[in-house]
């Protein structure tokens, strides 16, 4: 038996335009497969990289990777998933905008009672992220000092608030006054305004000359070379997005002559490519949700035939917080 699905695709990389609202037909579940039903979806940056063209994929194709929902039919050899559990699930195979969707089993995780679908999808792939950028990429501790770029975007709040339960001294780098504002309401110590601010000075001036161990950092080829002159001798330079391009290449022999610094290039994929990793990973968040420490801003609602809108505001930097589609 086949299904009518809504589905937003592309047929050729560009700008917000190119996503178009189709109807489609998708079949039963096969084995180890479920139905989801949709009830919001997660709006990141990455899904800018898949509509553009700099992650390059197979087309036409589906956007997205996050959202929650309720199981609407399984396949066979489904054992740990029922028909009417609400689950969530962030950064497998591509397609989550639409209304409904076929997902592998094994990569959701079930909702605890109590959280709404749209914070779901608003936090789970963000907050995931913020888990393995702090938790096991580079292990921040109590009393560190931190920082981080974009930090009153979805991944930055969530971001503050994680250091600030842990301990950590974060130093966020917002644009503007307000944005700037909200970010010291969410966990960070200091705020940086780059569009008023030196960054490294301010950087050098909060640590006292001695730079931070670690910056994560969002933004990429502009950021790049403050980055990397933000980070104290042996510091750890966490690479994770490309908002304003891919960072420039960089010689083994400058990360020397700046302190013997780590450079790395991580991604969420990696990091919870195992179940075991994914289940640890989303329980972590599930737990400081629960705790209070990590709370959603959704900043904005979109239908899912405002795709491009979407797109448009987040690539423009209108968006605070984080963003859903509506099906």
């Amino acid at each position: 038996m086949t299904t009518q699905a809504r589905v937003v695709r592309f047929a050729a990389p560009g700008g917000p335009e190119v996503l178009k609202l189709e109807t489609v037909a998708i079949a039963d579940p096969g084995p180890g497969e479920i139905l989801v039903r949709n009830k919001a979806i997660g709006l990141n940056y990455q899904d800018v990289y898949q509509r553009s063209g700099l992650y390059p994929l197979p087309l036409p194709s589906g956007v997205g990777t996050e959202a929650a929902g309720v199981v609407e039919r399984i396949g066979p050899d489904v054992r740990d998933v029922k028909v009417g559990d609400r689950v969530a699930y962030a950064g497998g195979a591509i397609g989550a905008y639409a209304d409904l969707r076929l997902v592998p089993a094994d990569r959701v995780v079930k909702l605890p009672d109590g959280m709404p679908e749209e914070q779901a999808a608003a936090m789970m792939l963000k907050a995931m992220t913020v888990e393995y950028l702090l938790s096991r990429c580079y292990p921040l501790k109590a009393g560190e000092f931190a920082l981080f770029y974009a930090a009153s975007g979805g991944v930055g709040l969530f971001a503050g608030q994680w250091g600030r339960h842990i301990g950590a001294k974060m130093i966020g780098v917002a644009a503007g006054a307000e944005k700037c504002r909200r970010a010291k309401d969410n966990g960070y110590a200091e705020v940086i305004d780059r569009t008023t601010e030196d960054v490294v000075a301010r950087v050098k001036a909060i640590t006292g000359g001695a730079g931070v161990p670690v910056v994560y950092d969002s933004v990429g080829k502009s950021t790049f070379d403050a980055s990397l002159k933000c980070l104290k001798p042996r510091g750890y330079f966490v690479s994770f997005g490309t908002t304003t391009g891919a960072p420039p290449p960089i010689e083994a022999a400058t990360l020397q002559k700046l302190g013997s610094l780590y450079f790395t290039r991580p991604t969420l994929v990696t990091y919870i490519a195992a179940r075991e990793e994914l289940v640890a990973s989303a329980n972590a968040v599930f737990d400081l949700w629960r705790k209070g420490v990590l709370n959603v801003t959704i900043g904005q609602r979109y239908a899912l035939a405002d795709a491009a809108k979407a797109h448009a505001d987040l690539e423009a930097g209108r968006t605070i917080g984080s963003s859903v589609l509506i099906p």
